[in-house]
């Protein structure tokens, strides 16, 4: 089995910064893609931020600028650095890993089980 444990979130405000840090363990023979998702309430998940195993990056268009991802494959770990954040980045946000099994070398996707981010206006 494989677990994703998500921190670093919690209350800010308007203007600050937030570090979310996603660590991946287990029967883990590669990883592929990590990045990081939300849900605000009463909305679908929608992707934040997302890295290739090769670096490339892609940004929602509503945090480009102001979100950057980053990843360790050394450690298995996914971090999203937010700055300037806004009262509407406020959710739950979760990291998502897909990697292949190292018993089984088939592909999976495993999703963390969510930190809650609130920026206060």
């Amino acid at each position: 089995q494989v677990q994703l444990v998500e921190s670093g979130g919690g209350l800010v405000q308007a203007g600050g910064s937030l570090r979310l840090s996603c660590a991946a363990s287990g029967n883990i023979f590669s990883i592929n893609d990590m990045g990081w998702y939300r849900q605000a309430p009463g909305k679908q998940r929608e992707l934040v931020a997302e890295i290739t195993s090769g670096g490339r990056t892609n940004f929602a268009d509503s945090v480009k600028g102001r979100f950057t991802i980053s990843r360790d494959d050394a450690k298995n770990t996914v971090d999203l650095q937010m700055n300037s954040l806004k009262p509407e980045d406020t959710a739950v946000y979760y990291c998502r890993v897909k990697y292949i099994g190292y018993s089984k070398r088939i592909a999976y996707d495993r999703w963390g089980q969510g930190t809650q981010v609130t920026v206060a206006s």
